[in-house]
């Protein structure tokens, strides 16, 4: 699993604890969001305004594979899209503002208030910008892949 919701990650058993224990910030510059264009399906780069980089709330778990390997493993917490991402995609990654991020990586936080620093998540300044379809592959790799695409 790569993504939790953030409007029951805190009773659903696969995330429960870790929502308890293991919370964390999953840092990014951006991510990207497929939408619906007059063109057909084309991809989105969604980052800050300010291109300052985004905690996305997130969890960590750590367990043993069936070869008895340490795993490390997290998941995005993602809640509705802000109004301005809505025509691309129904959710976001749940992008922490800096005094959320302190209550939400602090050890014996109450859970109503891990909740609330949950529905604290930045929903303006989001800059979206077209881009090239080669972020479909995960063999592409580098800068020019969040670089505004050309009009099609």
């Amino acid at each position: 699993m790569i993504n939790a919701r953030a409007e029951t990650v805190s009773e659903k058993p696969a995330f429960r604890e870790a929502f308890a224990r293991r919370r964390c910030l999953i840092l990014a510059s951006g991510f990207y969001e497929w939408g619906e264009t007059p063109s057909g399906k084309r991809p989105f780069f969604i980052s800050r305004s300010d291109e300052e980089i985004m905690g996305f709330a997130g969890l960590w778990e750590s367990w043993r594979s069936e070869a008895n390997q340490v795993v490390e493993s997290c998941v995005i917490i993602t809640t509705n899209a802000a109004p301005n991402l809505a025509g691309i995609h129904e959710r976001m990654p749940v992008v922490l503002p800096p005094d959320s991020q302190t209550v939400w990586l602090a050890d014996g936080v109450a859970p109503e208030n891990c909740l609330a620093a949950l529905r604290s998540g930045v929903a303006e300044g989001l800059a979206i910008r077209p881009v090239e379809r080669t972020v479909n592959n995960p063999s592409n790799d580098g800068i020019e892949l969040i670089r505004t695409a050309a009009s099609h």
